[in-house]
């Protein structure tokens, strides 16, 4: 600990990113703080992120450039080294916003029973223009197994709580951040903090947008592990509809950006059905997607054409 601020470690994975590489690293190093343990794993990249780590080398506590397993792996190699009280990883095309260490510091002190804290989380595009507000709740082990989705930007967590749980599981490859902050929750508290602390870039390769559908497919796969691990039976047993309602909404959320309205409503029918209430958290979206059968689904660009001009204004908009 430096003058009474505890070591804070960061982690960044990267591969093939230069485009956006360097605002990452320069959100990170440029936060202010004191006593921060700055780590970059490289996959190997061919792009000219070499260059960029090298141009920031004697800033970093390590780092590495090496073929790895994927994304989990490449975390998991710098939160094995990392030695600070708190660790975090920060992917490289998003961005922690000022001050986003101090006060998920703060956080920590000021709630002591907490393994993870988080934050609210700006949307970008590529650009760096901010096209929406995710804002969350502080909804503790039962929100996140009804798939109340956090924003893994904005996530810090207690190193102790962190290595009891494990690290990520590389099996998973969408939901890896999800899965392992059910697995935190279970052994400690989760504590939300209604400010912006990062920003998560959305543009053609994240997988959030590339792959949604695989994404929302691999919620299954942890309704499956849930039910699975003794650890959970209890939780499972008292909210099993609810959590299977979540990952059905989930999907559905999916498959709707995806454009396959039908389907979307088919299985936001299957979380009605389960949990009404659940299934209600996305009544918007329900909507559009019967607007989107009747043929008036092309009021869309009209609607997100509206929400950029809100948000251009500051107006924030939630996520559900």
């Amino acid at each position: 600990m430096t003058g009474g601020f505890p070591l804070v470690s960061i982690v960044t994975p990267s591969y093939n990113q230069a485009q956006f590489l360097e605002q990452t690293i320069r959100s990170v190093l440029g936060q202010g703080y004191p006593n921060i343990e700055y780590m970059v794993v490289d996959g190997g990249s061919t792009d000219g992120s070499m260059e960029i780590i090298r141009r920031y080398a004697d800033r970093l506590a390590w780092w590495v450039s090496e073929k790895d397993q994927g994304q989990a792996d490449a975390i998991n190699k710098g939160l094995r080294r990392a030695k600070g009280e708190i660790v975090a990883w920060l992917n490289s095309d998003d961005l922690y916003l000022p001050d986003a260490i101090a006060r998920a510091v703060q956080a920590f002190r000021s709630h002591p029973e907490a393994g993870l804290v988080y934050g609210d989380v700006q949307a970008i595009d590529e650009y760096g223009n901010i096209i929406n507000l995710l804002r969350y709740g502080d909804w503790g082990l039962d929100g996140l197994l009804a798939f109340r989705v956090i924003g893994q930007p904005a996530v810090f967590m207690r190193r102790s709580v962190l290595e009891q749980a494990g690290y990520l599981d590389p099996s998973f490859h969408f939901l890896l951040d999800h899965q392992l902050w059910l697995r935190m929750a279970r052994l400690a508290g989760t504590t939300y903090v209604p400010e912006t602390w990062a920003a998560a870039r959305f543009h053609g390769e994240s997988k959030n947008v590339a792959h949604g559908a695989q994404m929302s497919h691999e919620a299954y796969r942890v309704v499956e592990w849930l039910e699975s691990q003794p650890g959970f039976a209890a939780a499972f047993s008292r909210s099993g509809k609810r959590i299977r309602a979540g990952a059905h909404r989930f999907h559905a959320h999916y498959l709707l950006d995806d454009g396959q309205a039908g389907e979307a409503l088919r299985y936001y029918g299957q979380s009605a059905r389960l949990h009404l209430p659940i299934a209600l958290r996305e009544w918007r979206r329900i909507g559009f997607a019967f607007l989107s059968l009747i043929g008036l689904g092309r009021i869309r660009p009209a609607y997100l054409r509206w929400r950029a001009g809100r948000m251009s204004r500051g107006t924030t908009m939630e996520k559900k």
